[in-house]
C-alpha cells in the first residue's frame, strides 16, 4: 500500500460539498430536493462581470499574470478598501488568490506547527480547524455562543492566549451563524491583544457587506495598534455571486514584518498555483469598478428571506432561533426536538428532501443546531419550512 505523510490523514471536510453532493444525486434520481444547505447565493453573476471576463479573453488575455494579481486589480481592491473601511492600504499589500480559502491555507501554514497553538471560531468555518490539524498546531476552540448573539466574547478570546499561542482566527459576521460582533467588543479585544504583540491575527471578512438591522461591519483593518500583524481575508465568491470564479484576495500586514508574511504568500502563489486565471480578474476588477446595484438588490432579497426563515422556524416546535444580524445563514436551535443535530440534518435530506447541515460540521459547540442557507428563493424557503414542520410532527 502506498504511504502518504500523517498530515495528509489529519485533513478534515466541509461537510457542505458532501451534503451538496448527496442532494445532487437524489435530485438526479427523481427526487425533490429543496437546498439550504449550501452557502451559494442563487443569483447569477452579474451580467457586466460576465462581459468583462468574455471582452478579456477576445482581447487575448490568456497568459500568465503577477503572482500577486494584476496592479490594475490591486488598485481596485484598495479603493474598494477604503470606500468600505476608511482606511488606506497600499496595493502592494493585497494578494489575488483562487478564491478565499488559499488565504487561510497560506496564513495558517505560516504560523501552524507543532507545539503551537493557533486560536479559531466554534462553531465555525471547518476549513480553519482542517488546516491547524493538518500543520500539527493544536487548535484552541474560542466559543461562540447563542446567548452572545453568536457574536464573540473578548474577554473569552483573550483568556484562551498562551505563550504557545501563534495565531487568532475571526470571522465576522460569521458562517455559520449569521453572528455580528458588536465594535465594543472588537475595542476590547484589540485592547487586550496589546498585550500580546506576537500573535498574528487572520480577520476572515468576507461577508463584510451583508449586514441588517443598522448592523455595521467594523473591519479590523480600523485598528493600527494591530495593523503589522493583521492578515485580511476576502473576497467576490458572496458579495458578487461570484463563488465557482474562484476569486479572493488578501491584505497583509504593514511595516519590515508585513513585507516579510507577504513575500512568503507570494512565493507560496508561485509555487502552488502560479497565478489566478487572467479572465476571472478582469471580471474582479469590472465587479469592484462596475454598478452595484445587482448586490444591493441581492441584499435586499436576502433581508427579506432571514425575516421570512427566522419567522418560520420559530414557529416550528422544538424549534428556536435567533435573528443573524449578518452573512445568508440562520443557526436555529434544534435541542428541544429531542434529535441529535446530524442525525436530523440527515433524516431531513433522504426523507423530507431538505438539505441543511448539521451544527457539529462547524465545531464541538454545533450540537444542538442546524445551519440553513437562505442564499436560495423565497418559494423553496417557505417549501423547506413546511416540509421541516411536517417531519418533526409525524
Amino acid at each position: 500500500m502506498i504511504q502518504t505523510i500523517a498530515a495528509f490523514d489529519r485533513l478534515g471536510e466541509e461537510n457542505a460539498f458532501a451534503v451538496l453532493a448527496r442532494a445532487t444525486a437524489l435530485a438526479h434520481q427523481g427526487r425533490d430536493i429543496v437546498n439550504l444547505g449550501i452557502g451559494q447565493p442563487d443569483f447569477q453573476t452579474p451580467a457586466h462581470i460576465v462581459e468583462a471576463a468574455i471582452k478579456a479573453l477576445q482581447d487575448g488575455h490568456h497568459g500568465y499574470t503577477p503572482a500577486n494579481g494584476l496592479l490594475a486589480l490591486r488598485e481596485a481592491v484598495a479603493r474598494r478598501t477604503l470606500a468600505t473601511t476608511g482606511v488606506e492600504v497600499s496595493p502592494e499589500s493585497i494578494m489575488i488568490l483562487p478564491g478565499g480559502k488559499p488565504t487561510m491555507f497560506a496564513a495558517i501554514l505560516m504560523f501552524g506547527e507543532p507545539d503551537a497553538e493557533i486560536l479559531y471560531p466554534d462553531p465555525g468555518f471547518p476549513i480553519y480547524r482542517s488546516m491547524i490539524e493538518f500543520t500539527g498546531a493544536s487548535p484552541v476552540a474560542v466559543p461562540i455562543r447563542e446567548e452572545n448573539g453568536f457574536a464573540f466574547s473578548a474577554e473569552e478570546t483573550l483568556a484562551l492566549i498562551t505563550p504557545r499561542t501563534r495565531l487568532l482566527i475571526l470571522n465576522s459576521p460569521a458562517n455559520p451563524t449569521g453572528g455580528v460582533t458588536p465594535r465594543a467588543e472588537i475595542d476590547k479585544l484589540v485592547k487586550g491583544l496589546e498585550a500580546h504583540p506576537n500573535v498574528a491575527i487572520l480577520s476572515d471578512e468576507i461577508y463584510d457587506v451583508m449586514t441588517y438591522d443598522g448592523e455595521k461591519h467594523t473591519s479590523l483593518l480600523q485598528f493600527p495598534a494591530i495593523r503589522d500583524r493583521l492578515i485580511v481575508l476576502n473576497g467576490w465568491s458572496k458579495t458578487w455571486a461570484m463563488t465557482g470564479w474562484r476569486l479572493g484576495w488578501s491584505i497583509w500586514p504593514t511595516g519590515d514584518k508585513g513585507a516579510n508574511l507577504y513575500d512568503k504568500v507570494r512565493k507560496l502563489a508561485v509555487n502552488s498555483w502560479s497565478c489566478v486565471n487572467a479572465p476571472a480578474q478582469y471580471a474582479g476588477l469590472a465587479a469592484i469598478d462596475g454598478p452595484q446595484d445587482e448586490v444591493e438588490k441581492m441584499m435586499r432579497a436576502f433581508d427579506s428571506r432571514r425575516r421570512i426563515v427566522v419567522e418560520g422556524l420559530n414557529a416550528i416546535p422544538g424549534i428556536s432561533c435567533v435573528t443573524p444580524k449578518g452573512a445568508f445563514y440562520a443557526f436555529p436551535n434544534i435541542s428541544g426536538t429531542g434529535r441529535k443535530a446530524k442525525q436530523l440534518a440527515s433524516a431531513l435530506l433522504e426523507e423530507a428532501g431538505v438539505a441543511l447541515i448539521g451544527g457539529p460540521d462547524f465545531g464541538t459547540l454545533g450540537e444542538g443546531y442546524v445551519r440553513l442557507s437562505y442564499a436560495n428563493s423565497e418559494e423553496n424557503i417557505l417549501r423547506a419550512l413546511e416540509r421541516i414542520e411536517a417531519f418533526l410532527r409525524c
